[in-house]
């Protein structure tokens, strides 16, 4: 009996060593992702009072963890019974966030600023009427923005894992998803508080503290800014991406033009590294522009239906 505890010990101990070993692994390799999914996410919870930023972070959060609840089961019955089906899967998701990049960046271009005084507490009353439905809007937005993001780090997390055993790849799996989903949102919920912390030291006795909350202060609104332009060059990034990956002669394109950049004399090693970002970006950014284009004529032709 004690024998066979100790064999049982052993192979649990076995088992969890293999995860942490695959799950440090899966960490690696979808860290590029993280970094895109912590300043799409921070930008997307933007812009919402400051009395609801942390419930709106939480809210976010539990559509996270729902979001892989989903999918890991999901990307474990594909992976095994479809695996062909992951990737226009994840490139229908590449195309949906190159997308939603461009309507932010069109957004982005009509919306008017206020001219004058009256404009601008007209503007400021009717955002402060439609505060709630702005707040679920931006919730909405986020889990679903999240749900491909998500998607892409299980299904590197999984091509990582994949000649593990299937207990090995489940326990993996779902620490990934775990890690990511706290790390994530934790940090998402300090940024946005970044201002709170900056008021609560510039009230302390101490000049040195009331010097680091004015420095915080003064940080927040341009982190923000920053945040909000990163969070939408990363849509491109990240749906250009999954593309290129999904389209071999694009990946072949990727490729070739790194290899060519590498040669430049001097500065050869830096633009080989830019090249594929910047290829991504291009890709995404025109991708993006015909589903929008695609989208907007067909509902064009649906309102003429409807009117005739």
């Amino acid at each position: 009996m004690a024998g066979s505890l100790l064999i049982l010990l052993d192979d649990i101990a076995t088992i969890l060593d293999d995860v942490a070993v695959m799950s440090k692994m899966a960490a690696k390799k979808t860290a590029g992702v993280l970094g895109d999914d912590l300043a799409l996410n921070a930008q997307q919870v933007s812009g919402v009072s400051a009395d609801r930023e942390l419930p709106v972070v939480w809210a976010v959060a539990k559509g996270s963890f729902l979001n892989k609840c989903i999918l890991v089961p999901l990307a474990l019955a594909i992976s095994f019974f479809a695996p062909w089906l992951i990737t226009p899967l994840l490139m229908i998701g590449g195309l949906f966030l190159c997308y939603e990049g461009v309507e932010k960046v069109i957004h982005t271009f009509q919306h008017k600023k206020a001219g004058t005084v009256e404009d601008a507490a007209q503007e400021k009353q009717s955002l402060e009427t439609d505060l709630a439905s702005l707040e679920k809007q931006k919730i909405k937005g986020a889990i679903r923005t999240d749900f491909i993001l998500s998607a892409e780090i299980i299904v590197i997390s999984l091509g990582t894992v994949a000649a593990a055993t299937f207990g090995v790849k489940v326990a993996a799996l779902c620490v990934i998803a775990v890690i990511m989903t706290i790390g994530v949102y934790g940090f998402v919920a300090m940024i946005v508080k970044i201002d709170d912390l900056g008021l609560y030291l510039v009230d302390q006795a101490s000049s040195f503290k009331q010097a680091i909350g004015r420095g915080l202060l003064a940080f927040a609104p341009k982190l923000m800014k920053t945040l909000t332009i990163v969070g939408t060059i990363a849509m491109f990034l990240v749906g250009g991406g999954i593309i290129s990956h999904g389209v071999p002669w694009f990946h072949h394109l990727t490729e070739e033009s790194v290899d060519y950049a590498e040669h430049i004399p001097t500065f050869g090693h830096i633009f080989g590294a830019l090249t594929p970002t910047l290829i991504n970006f291009v890709i995404g950014f025109i991708a993006g522009l015909i589903v929008v284009i695609i989208i907007t004529g067909f509902q064009k032709i649906f309102s003429k239906t409807k009117t005739a």
